[in-house]
């Protein structure tokens, strides 16, 4: 049946829940080999899904694990997803920012594969800070401190899991419905009662283009709707998410945020995702909860959230390190920088070992890349671009032409 199935997609045809149910349940029970699968997953990239089908395979992805509840917490608990960037912490600076503002937020992440570390390995770069907490254990935390930013249960879309682990080596990750499907049933299950997704648009993206961001969009709304949900999204430029690329580098970035040190795009982009998160939160309007977010800041109270954050999970901050051994990258040309290739950043950034490039590769929390240009900053012949922090031999690759200065 399944060869049928490959067929019927194949042709561009729309698919039952029972067709979808038996290759996709199939495939997690192990009745369908990978060789199968991945052929099935190239005839869905090419010929897309409807959303029909999206809808019912959210509800296989999402009943293939646990779902989670806090209904017994109090307050509307909001989730936050990101479809991914370069140097991307917003959860590290969000997490405690909005928590101080009086929103419980219990968020689940993953490890990063390809380019950089996930949020998970940019938290494990705090000495002793424990990503492995349990249900009862997280309640507990969140009673107590109102936040708690910790990994994936083994028993959380565990579909999702083995699908998308397929997906990375068969060239279908780009599959809108599919990426849909993953982002959707990975939220429903964490248990949120309010869903905010940060589109990233660009280049260096998942999403390459407006259109297809438009679609995604449109699509994780109706899903929400389908499930009696409120999702918001926002689209944001793809680029380096800050001044840093790699995982003590980029908790010490978020401190700064936190701190009120930091004036930039992505401390911008921060603010104005936990405005929308209160706001959602609490029904207010984004002026109101931005004000909010502004004060809980400026006071202090967002970084005093973190700390506590990081304490409750067992975490050292005054242990965080990063490398001794540094490369400055120096400008020689004059000018203004117009473009930093982030796709490239990220990809020396990995080859440092700030990145994984196969599962299970051990990555090194100290090292990576601090910009001290970014885009529109001036620049003078022999001026410092960035610094490369290193433990081993640099990589190869001219790092300074990354900056397109003109």
């Amino acid at each position: 049946m399944i060869i049928e199935i490959i067929e019927k997609k194949k042709n561009g045809l729309t698919l039952t829940k029972e067709e979808l149910a038996f290759a996709f349940e199939g495939y997690l029970k192990g009745d369908i080999p990978d060789y199968q699968m991945s052929s099935f997953l190239m005839a869905i990239c090419l010929k897309g899904l409807t959303d029909e089908e999206i809808f019912c395979l959210t509800d296989l992805f999402l009943k293939s694990g646990e779902i989670l509840d806090w209904s017994s917490l109090e307050g509307v608990k909001v989730d936050k997803h990101s479809t991914g960037g370069v140097g991307d912490k917003t959860t590290l600076v969000l997490a405690p920012l909005v928590a101080s503002c009086h929103v419980p937020v219990i968020k689940m992440s993953g490890r990063g594969l390809g380019h950089t570390g996930g949020t998970i390995d940019k938290l494990e770069s705090i000495p002793g800070y424990r990503t492995d907490l349990s249900e009862e254990e997280i309640k507990k935390q969140v009673e107590q401190i109102g936040v708690v930013v910790t990994g994936q249960t083994k028993d959380l879309v565990p579909m999702d899991k083995k699908v998308y682990a397929l997906r990375d080596v068969t060239g279908t990750v780009e599959s809108l419905g599919l990426i849909a499907t993953s982002i959707m049933s990975k939220k429903l299950a964490s248990g949120a009662d309010k869903i905010l997704i940060d589109i990233k648009v660009g280049k260096g993206a998942l999403i390459k283009n407006q259109e297809d961001a438009n679609f995604l969009s449109g699509i994780t709304k109706r899903i929400g709707d389908h499930y009696g949900r409120e999702v918001q999204t926002v689209l944001s430029d793809m680029n380096v998410l800050g001044r840093t690329i790699g995982n003590s580098l980029e908790v010490i970035e978020a401190i700064d945020v936190l701190k009120g040190k930091e004036q930039s795009e992505f401390s911008k982009l921060c603010i104005d995702l936990a405005s929308s998160m209160v706001s959602m939160a609490k029904g207010t309007d984004l002026a109101t909860s931005k004000q909010e977010v502004m004060n809980a800041l400026l006071s202090g109270k967002a970084l005093s959230k973190f700390l506590e954050l990081v304490k409750a999970q067992g975490g050292e901050i005054g242990k965080l390190s990063i490398s001794e051994k540094v490369f400055e990258i120096k400008s020689e040309k004059e000018g203004i920088v117009r473009h930093i290739d982030a796709l490239k950043m990220a990809k020396y950034s990995m080859n440092l070992g700030a990145g994984r490039k196969k599962e299970g590769d051990k990555i090194d929390p100290e090292v990576g890349i601090y910009l001290e240009k970014l885009v529109d900053d001036p620049v003078h012949i022999g001026d410092t671009l960035g610094r490369v922090y290193y433990h081993n031999v640099l990589p190869e690759e001219d790092i300074a032409s990354y900056f397109t200065i003109e």
